[in-house]
């Protein structure tokens, strides 16, 4: 039934032209270089110092390492990182 209402989730997503991070809830990550990050669709922050950031996602978790790393600004589901940033992997 999960896998039938996914096909369905994805069809209508392509018939109606809709985002694909809106509708399955997936974060969407945009870098400027190595020097900001902006990450919509988080749960949270797990875990901040200077040099490593771990958010919460739907599904697993993301991790920003770097140096200088600051937090611009931080709204319900949308964060804004700032510094040298070194490394972003999904877990």
């Amino acid at each position: 039934m999960r896998r039938w209402t996914r096909k369905l989730t994805k069809w209508t997503t392509d018939m109606l032209d809709l985002p694909q991070d809106v509708v399955f809830d997936l974060p969407r990550v945009t870098m400027i270089g190595n020097m900001q990050v902006y990450v919509e669709n988080h749960r949270g922050v797990l875990h901040f110092t200077d040099t490593y950031l771990k958010l919460a996602l739907t599904q697993g978790t993301l991790e920003i390492r770097g140096r200088q790393l600051s937090i611009r600004a931080i709204v319900t589901e949308e964060v804004f990182i700032e510094g040298h940033i070194d490394e972003v992997k999904f877990g």
